[in-house]
């Protein structure tokens, strides 16, 4: 027996009318998914109900000491009709991981995993089903204790919206431009950059608008200690393909562990690349470059998929990537990545889940 109540919702939206107008993040389903936390109850009340705002104590700590996780997911419409997820027990794992970091409760993965399944079977006529659209799922976490000092919430809110979408950016699949940041940091090892924090976002924000002010879509962060080793660009983990090998940064403390990152890896693996995870240098990529060896650059995130990057911009350094075109290597992880994701291609690694 479902451990998932469904209270109906008396009435229902208007639907989007025209799938290639969407944008990202600005319309919500109907239901959303909720359940609690008390150490005494472990998470209970689950339900999936009508899409509302939460009421919060004014005092409560997410508010006051930033104890606030999230993940990004995605669900795809198959050719038979059916709804996909993919690897979505991976983020729910990821999720408890974060929880750990920031002293809260893990995760019920099970029902967690449960719940989304229920929503998604209400919402399923919301998944958009042509190509380049999803929908988008935001599983969140917060502590709710109503106290101001620092300590951590006993009381937890787990939630799950939705949101029907195209493409991340405004460029759709074509080369972004990404500026290189070296005065602020994202992250330090030791820190909360390996998990999704709503602080490490929230400290990004500066250098990300004045990037953007600039005429580039995102910043590529540097390491913290020496202003020197790559780490990932806001919203996305990073990958160099040069003549002999393609490179993306180590996980080192103070990088997310992407989930798309890690398909691909497995991808390029499997293609035959010869795939390193280390350490590198902005001053590496901008020689290599120099010297003809790098030949395309991409990022690889739930939200954007895999993002092409035609210029980066080092303290004025500009270099334009594959004639700021996008890669045959891109283009092709792409589309398997993609065709996996939406069931038009064989997924022999079992990365999809049918709701």
């Amino acid at each position: 027996m479902s451990k998932v109540t469904i209270k109906k919702a008396p009435t229902l939206k208007k639907k989007y009318e025209d799938p290639n107008k969407l944008l990202f993040g600005e319309l919500y389903t109907d239901y959303m998914f909720t359940m609690r936390y008390l150490p005494e109850k472990g998470w209970h009340d689950a339900q999936v109900k009508p899409y509302q705002n939460i009421s919060l104590d004014p005092a409560s700590l997410v508010f006051h000491y930033g104890q606030e996780i999230f993940e990004g997911m995605k669900a795809y419409v198959s050719p038979e009709g059916e709804p996909l997820l993919f690897r979505p027990q991976d983020n729910f794992k990821r999720m408890s991981n974060s929880a750990q970091r920031l002293k809260m409760p893990p995760l019920d993965e099970k029902l967690a995993l449960e719940g989304l399944i229920e929503l998604l079977k209400i919402e399923k006529d919301w998944i958009p089903d042509i190509e380049g659209t999803s929908l988008y799922i935001r599983p969140t976490m917060i502590a709710v204790d109503p106290y101001l000092g620092l300590k951590p919430s006993q009381e937890y809110l787990f939630y799950i919206i939705m949101c029907p979408v195209g493409a991340y950016y405004a460029a759709g699949f074509n080369p972004v431009k990404i500026y290189v940041e070296d005065k602020y940091v994202r992250a330090v090892p030791g820190g909360t950059g390996n998990v999704k924090a709503g602080g490490n976002y929230a400290a990004s924000l500066l250098a990300s608008s004045t990037a953007r002010d600039k005429g580039y879509s995102q910043v590529l962060w540097l390491d913290a200690k020496e202003r020197k080793y790559v780490e990932e660009v806001g919203a996305m983990n990073i990958f160099f393909r040069f003549k002999d090998e393609v490179v993306t940064p180590a996980l080192s403390g103070s990088i997310l562990p992407g989930i798309t990152r890690k398909s691909i890896i497995q991808l390029l693996k499997d293609e035959g690349y010869s795939v390193a995870e280390r350490p590198i240098s902005i001053d590496e990529i901008f020689d290599r470059y120099k010297k003809g060896d790098l030949l395309e650059v991409f990022g690889t995130g739930t939200a954007a998929v895999i993002a092409p990057v035609g210029i980066l911009n080092w303290n004025d350094d500009i270099i334009e990537i594959n004639d700021n075109k996008t890669g045959e290597l891109t283009l092709k992880m792409f589309k398997t990545l993609t065709g996996i994701q939406a069931g038009t291609l064989e997924d022999k690694y079992g990365w999809s889940y049918k709701v």
